[in-house]
């Protein structure tokens, strides 16, 4: 098959199927990529991943570049090596790290200076560097180097980064094209351009247009789902997938929650990471088919019912909401590994749900009953 091949698609939306072919394996979207930052998703281990169904995860350049050092990785097999994964990886480039962590930082137009923020030392991030930082990692998914901007944005600002965006997408594309020449091209790595320009959907739809003229191997979607309303987050999608090609994927970098996923593939997108399901499993929240649940609630004490009958996790199959809500208030790792999992397999199961309805042709029907569900008072 070629890298990206389109299965199936809906005849009411734009939601469609499709394989992904990657040295390590193939995706198969719409798909939700578990977050691992640092080379773990965060509780759960790799055996959780298989059987939760994972298809891809997601790492990040900056973490890996810090600790624990491209050395390090290359000398023990990379990134799947390492933490011993042997599906995809993609790896985000790092760009809105050096902006969210670093103590000092300045952008030129040659690349960003920035301060570790484990000890202090100065580094120096370019688009040509990130690309071989990601072929040191090892990852099958690579993306250019971007400019992440603060949310609220003025337009001036976010022209400013949407520019330097794209500059360094050519840049990373010309180097990208040079070092993987003499890869087979069964292991030749994709590379995704990112598509910046905050709020304003003539900027994101200059900016895709831009990406879209790289010939790049697929589109990530940046600098969303940070902070804007949801009318903002999909206007602005809604301006880029109107110009992006239909015959490359469609990454949407960050969003994980359920209704926004529903929402996002119906306009056309093919895959999602996000830390959420992760984090919230840490407080305490979990994602079922009737909305979010707290298990530290009083009424599940004595509940006996499993966080979502309809749910096939682990954690659903032989744990109640008592027994988790025991485990979260003594402070039990457990509880977080277990949440973990269910929240994981929730929102794979989400996915999967979105395939076989577009594949049957009802995807528009299965969206309503599932938001007639999750977001009930």
């Amino acid at each position: 098959m070629p890298y990206f091949e389109i299965l199936h698609e809906d005849k009411d939306t734009q939601a469609r199927t499709a394989g992904i072919k990657t040295a390590s394996g193939v995706i198969h979207t719409p798909v939700f990529m578990p977050v691992a930052t640092q080379g773990t998703v965060k509780a759960v281990s790799q055996n959780d991943l298989k059987v939760i169904g994972t298809e891809c995860i997601l790492s990040n350049t900056y973490h890996l570049y810090l600790r624990p050092g491209l050395e390090t990785l290359k000398a023990l097999g990379g990134l799947h090596g390492f933490m011993n994964h042997s599906g995809p990886i993609l790896t985000d480039s790092g760009g809105f790290q050096v902006y969210s962590l670093s103590r000092l930082r300045k952008i030129t137009d040659s690349g960003v200076h920035f301060s570790s923020h484990i000890d202090g030392s100065p580094h120096f991030f370019t688009p040509e560097r990130v690309i071989d930082y990601q072929e040191a990692i090892g990852s099958d998914i690579w993306t250019c180097l971007d400019v992440c901007v603060k949310n609220p944005a003025t337009r001036a600002e976010a022209m400013d980064a949407l520019e330097k965006t794209t500059r360094w997408a050519e840049r990373a594309k010309a180097h990208f094209s040079e070092k993987v020449k003499a890869y087979p091209h069964a292991k030749r790595p994709l590379l995704f351009g990112i598509i910046q320009g905050s709020i304003y959907p003539d900027l994101r739809a200059l900016a895709a247009r831009h990406i879209a003229g790289l010939g790049v191997d697929g589109f990530a979607v940046g600098g969303l789902a940070v902070g804007e309303t949801k009318h903002q987050m999909f206007e602005s999608l809604a301006a880029v997938m109107e110009v992006l090609p239909k015959d490359k994927p469609v990454y949407f970098m960050g969003l994980g929650t359920p209704e926004d996923l529903w929402e996002a593939v119906g306009m056309g997108v093919d895959m999602f990471d996000c830390v959420l399901p992760t984090r919230n499993a840490r407080n305490g929240q979990a994602l079922t088919s009737k909305g979010k649940l707290y298990i530290k609630n009083a009424p599940y004490r004595r509940d006996d019912s499993p966080l979502d009958p309809a749910c096939d996790c682990e954690t659903c199959r032989n744990y109640s909401k008592a027994y988790l809500s025991h485990l979260y208030k003594a402070k039990e790792l457990l509880a977080s590994r277990l949440i973990s999992i269910h929240n994981l397999r929730f929102l794979i199961n989400q996915t999967g749900a979105m395939r076989e309805a577009i594949e049957r042709g009802d995807f528009r029907q299965r969206k309503k009953c599932f938001m007639d569900g999750y977001l009930a008072p």
